[in-house]
């Protein structure tokens, strides 16, 4: 699994002025449970309660769903919601000050390291960019997974490569650099190389960034077969309303920090919630105001809370 250097992303520093609108959720069900966490689901990631700050900034504020098994699900918001931070809430990049996060059941808050790192090999990831090796191939790009955390023979290696390189489309370009192909062949590569060690979830960290419409749509149509050949969850985190609409079983919102709603696509659509109706519909009339989210707001304290870039990505968990 890799992990992505890139800097946090961009936080609200704003206060609701109207929590009944913003959080329909505050109210729990009479036998305790966020509505947002259904019994009857089978969730492999539950997040409970989760609030992070950076100093005085509360870019998460009490964030409670589950995210099904086996499903594709979405997170979306204004950009500088904290959807990227949540990201790495989940996978145990960033410590949450309260709450906890779930994976198949296993706290990966406040357990010991190597605990985190074991759970960590149930995910793997598709960042931004794709976090290639501008040096290697895309053939050995896909395959480094396979010889850092595993034994297998190069002979095996290069099976499962070929397999993953074929379900993206990229078998006939193997041998080329990423800088010899284009962005969306890169996040391809990206995507083959999440997959190559069968992880149980796949995270995507706003997979349609830098890419044209067309080059998304064909990005969706890979990530659909993806899901259905693999049977593994995907939780992706974007802005890309048609994408989403393309791709996700479930979806959920942010808004100045809160999670405004949470469910299937079908209850997300037909919400009568004024934020949900004005972001999926793409308006400039409702709650979200043109400067809710300046990309200038971000505090020092979340930029420097991340660990210090670096060149190339790091390798962790198997």
């Amino acid at each position: 699994m890799y992990v992505d250097p890139a800097s946090v992303a961009p936080i609200d520093v704003t206060t609701p002025t109207d929590d009944a609108q913003v959080t329909p959720r505050a109210r729990p069900d009479p036998d305790g449970r966020s509505p947002n966490v259904d019994a009857s689901t089978d969730a492999i990631i539950s997040v409970r309660g989760v609030t992070k700050r950076f100093g005085s900034h509360t870019v998460l504020q009490n964030i409670t769903f589950d995210v099904p098994r086996g499903k594709t699900t979405a997170v979306l918001g204004p950009s500088g919601t904290g959807k990227s931070v949540l990201l790495k809430v989940v996978i145990g990049l960033l410590r949450p000050e309260t709450g906890q996060i779930l994976v198949d059941g296993e706290p990966i808050v406040g357990v010991r390291e190597r605990d985190v790192f074991r759970i960590r090999r149930k995910f793997g990831v598709l960042f931004q960019d794709g976090a290639l090796f501008g040096s290697m191939p895309l053939y050995d790009n896909i395959a480094f997974p396979l010889r850092e955390h595993t034994r297998r023979t190069e002979r095996e290696i290069r099976a499962v490569v070929l397999q993953k390189a074929e379900l993206v489309g990229l078998a006939a370009h193997l041998h080329k650099l990423p800088g010899e192909v284009s962005g969306g062949m890169r996040k391809r590569a990206g995507l083959a190389r999440a997959l190559v060690l069968d992880p149980e979830i796949i995270l995507f960290d706003e997979p349609d960034s830098g890419l044209d419409p067309v080059r998304v749509a064909y990005l969706d149509d890979l990530v659909n077969t993806a899901q259905r050949e693999t049977g593994a969850t995907f939780f992706v985190i974007t802005h890309n309303i048609e994408s989403v609409m393309r791709t996700a079983h479930y979806m959920g919102l942010l808004f100045r920090s809160r999670l405004v709603a949470f469910g299937s696509k079908q209850e997300m659509t037909t919400s009568d919630n004024a934020i949900v109706q004005q972001f999926l519909a793409g308006r400039a009339e409702g709650p979200i105001g043109m400067d809710e989210m300046a990309e200038t707001d971000t505090p020092a304290a979340a930029r420097s809370a991340e660990p210090p870039t670096r060149s190339v990505p790091l390798a962790v968990g198997s």
